[in-house]
């Protein structure tokens, strides 16, 4: 979505991910054809920031709704991997900075667009282990349509109370708090103290720790997160909350929603329980279980905020009553529920180090809604709705976007990744091995950040079959491959014709209703059926997401 497009700038992928339904809490920008300073500071890896691993972040903050403004400090613990003069890093250029504070003394430092150099008196030794910690003020930027742009939401509910949200996915969790605001590095642990007006609640990511009337007006609430932490998945959500609880195995299950909501919110999210079923079978254990699963009411759509998932969709099946993939299966489930939750394993657990490779989690996750459809209603409907979800599918850009200068792909791969995933599954015409695979991935990679390299070697060792074309194809090419048949000779022949050199695929097929399989490669090869058998020839368009053509 997260959960919804959230990642960085906008637009085209906007048109593309609303048809589509996709609430992905995450803002999928288009690719530039060229790139800034700006951008490069922040998508790029130099030293300033390599030579150091973040390990905590420990956020102290005051948040003022009336003003629209936060105060406070992060203090930033550090592991040195490198000698290290100049740390980088980052927060938005109209946030104040008071200080930065380390071993007591102030640091200099210089500001370049988003990016903030921290100068030390002599450059820091490997392996030292140390904090600072960073004073600011400011107020931050407000989202004008979120999750599919950055930024605060200040709102009031219907009671007339402050109803405060955040999404910056792709935007930048500099954008509030600063931090070295790249996917590759996660602190492995987080704690928020957030201060709020007295009889409002602020609910952040891992467990609740404890609250403090400070005797101004203002209540800290104290939340913990004992797991690895996406930068941008670090969340405040401040409201006139109302908490209910239930377990899943020994999983607590937590929910945060307003007052007059609460019956409703009792109703729609007993479908959570269906849903951990049905994940812990296919795709393992829930990955953050010392930290706990909640769903906290947001006033915006929706996002994957690590163990404080966003939910926006208003107690309505589908996506805001809408079924995205057209063909009525989406109406059956609560589509930011299901979608935003799968985020969980693959976005939050497992992370792209680059927001080109932004697929790992969107695709991986849109995959999951037809998990969830297959375990409650079968895996023909599953297949179904994958079908559907196609028409959002624009193939005019790469899936995966440009390195280095925080540039997501087009916003193809939701629809476009998960078909992907079920093409793989169908090339190893296995579903044992599939979904072994699936859960081995997901246990492997379990709080770690990834490249697409790496998905792709580990999809493959489990098949015969040469994936790499595949990949290549589906990823980093715009168009998909298209199957082409032809009558010569009183023969029938049959090849791809795609832009990766040499692309080999196998596809099912049905001639006359049955069903076979072709290995197919841009080599024509002759099909051993009849001439007039060809107008009887039909992709398994369930399984394979291909063009077909006849001449």
């Amino acid at each position: 979505m997260p959960n919804f497009i959230s990642s960085t700038a906008s637009k085209i992928a906007l048109f593309l991910l609303f048809s589509c339904g996709i609430s992905q809490a995450q803002v999928v920008g288009d690719n530039h054809t060229k790139y800034t300073r700006a951008d490069t500071l922040r998508g790029s890896l130099r030293p300033e920031r390599t030579n150091y691993d973040a390990l905590k972040y420990h956020l102290k903050l005051k948040v003022e709704p009336d003003k629209k403004f936060i105060s406070g400090s992060n203090v930033i613990s550090f592991e040195v991997l490198k000698d290290m003069p100049v740390m980088q890093l980052d927060l938005f250029r109209n946030m104040e900075i008071d200080s930065v504070i380390f071993q007591d003394q102030s640091l200099e430092y210089e500001r370049e667009y988003n990016a903030v150099f921290l100068s030390f008196p002599e450059p820091l030794k490997i392996g030292v282990k140390d904090s600072l910690e960073f004073f600011y003020h400011g107020q931050p930027v407000i989202a004008k349509n979120a999750p599919w742009d950055g930024g605060f939401v200040w709102t009031q509910d219907e009671d007339g109370n402050p109803w405060v949200g955040v999404a910056v996915q792709g935007t930048g969790a500099s954008l509030w708090y600063p931090n070295k605001d790249h996917q590759s590095d996660e602190p492995d642990s987080a704690q928020l103290d957030i201060a709020v007006p007295n009889g409002l609640m602020n609910v952040s990511n891992g467990r609740f720790i404890g609250k403090t009337d400070l005797g101004d007006g203002f209540t800290e609430w104290r939340w913990k997160v004992v797991n690895p932490i996406n930068n941008y998945d670090v969340m405040i959500n401040i409201g006139n909350y109302e908490h209910f609880s239930d377990t899943f195995q020994d999983l607590d299950l937590d929910y945060y929603v307003l007052p007059y909501n609460l019956e409703k919110a009792k109703k729609q999210f007993a479908e959570v329980k269906d849903m951990m079923a049905c994940f812990y079978e296919k795709m393992g254990p829930y990955p953050f279980e010392e930290d706990g699963y909640k769903l906290v009411e947001v006033p915006y759509l929706g996002m994957e905020h690590q163990s404080a998932v966003a939910y926006g969709n208003h107690y309505q099946m589908g996506y805001l009553g809408r079924d995205l993939s057209g063909t009525g299966i989406g109406l059956k489930w609560d589509f930011i529920i299901i979608h935003e939750s799968g985020h969980e394993w693959y976005g939050n657990s497992i992370t792209s180090k680059d927001i080109a490779d932004m697929w790992i989690h969107e695709g991986f996750t849109s995959y999951t809604e037809a998990i969830y459809i297959e375990c409650r209603w079968g895996k023909e409907k599953a297949l179904e709705y994958l079908k559907g979800t196609r028409k959002s599918i624009g193939n005019m850009r790469p899936v995966i976007g440009e390195y280095g200068v925080n540039a997501e792909g087009s916003g193809d791969m939701y629809p476009k990744g998960s078909n992907l995933l079920n093409m793989i599954r169908s090339i190893y015409n296995d579903d044992e091995l599939w979904w072994n695979t699936l859960r081995d991935y997901t246990a492997t990679f379990k709080h770690q950040t990834v490249t697409t390299q790496q998905v792709e070697n580990f999809f493959n060792q489990a098949t015969e079959v040469d994936l790499k074309p595949v990949f290549d194809q589906y990823l980093r090419h715009a168009a998909i491959p298209e199957l082409q048949f032809k009558k010569e000779k009183d023969q029938i022949f049959f090849r791809w014709k795609a832009d990766v050199e040499n692309f080999k695929m196998p596809v099912d097929v049905f001639i006359d209703e049955d069903e076979t399989r072709l290995n197919a490669t841009t080599e024509w090869q002759v099909l051993p059926v009849n001439e007039d058998d060809l107008d009887e020839i039909e992709l398994n368009e369930l399984k394979f997401y291909v063009n077909l053509s006849k001449q």
